[in-house]
């Protein structure tokens, strides 16, 4: 059994996060409180539990909100013919009054893993048709540029690994937010990562500040 607990800072509130992880065969179960606020005492908002067999399904079940959701693999990578190099996957999430929304995937990779083109396409077509390209060149630096149909605006990001470090700029056309992160993933400090974002269309360039910090124990 795995406990993790991420904490999460920004400019006007911190929360947490607390997942409990239990493997029952090839399945994992797993429970998780998001969103567990101290600003004027301490408040959870989402309780949430999760059946999941990695590379085939997942299923969550949101307890505030009554609400189930089902993503499955349908061309897992491992379990692709060697013609293929494609995964695709499909989550369908009831939205009420009979109606059920759902998001399919294709992930599509070259055969050396170098580059990754991205398709996400949800309940209404080609409005909320998502294209993601990913370029990972000499193994450190990744070039992901993103086109969003429905917003009709390009999303840009690059990234660059040294050793436990990874350094990235994001910037979105349509928001105008540009953003730096640094985060770590380091086997005896944990997890963390630090962000700013700023939002150049005009007025206060004040950042946003965010902070995570992720901590895991075998139990």
């Amino acid at each position: 059994m795995r406990t993790s607990l991420k904490g999460r800072y920004t400019n006007d509130r911190s929360t947490a996060v607390v997942t409990v992880t239990a493997n029952a065969g090839d399945v994992k179960l797993l429970a998780s409180m998001s969103d567990v606020t101290f600003v004027r005492g301490p408040r959870i908002n989402n309780l949430t539990f999760t059946v999941e067999k990695p590379g085939s399904f997942i299923i969550d079940y949101d307890v505030p909100k009554k609400v189930p959701t089902l993503s499955i693999s349908l061309f897992p990578f491992n379990e692709s013919p060697p013609a293929l190099t494609s995964k695709l996957s499909a989550s369908f999430i009831p939205l009420g009054s009979g109606e059920i929304g759902f998001s399919v995937s294709v992930h599509e990779l070259d055969q050396g893993g170098g580059e990754t083109l991205e398709a996400h396409l949800q309940s209404r077509p080609w409005r909320d048709l998502r294209l993601k390209y990913s370029y990972v060149h000499g193994g450190a630096s990744t070039y992901e540029p993103c086109y969003d149909l429905g917003k009709n605006a390009w999303e840009f990001s690059v990234s660059r690994a040294l050793l436990d470090d990874v350094f990235k700029a994001t910037y979105e056309s349509w928001t105008r937010d540009f953003a730096l992160e640094w985060s770590r993933n380091s086997k005896s400090n944990g997890i963390f990562k630090i962000s700013a974002t700023v939002n150049m269309a005009g007025g206060s360039k004040m950042p946003k500040i965010l902070a995570e910090s992720i901590w895991e124990l075998d139990l």
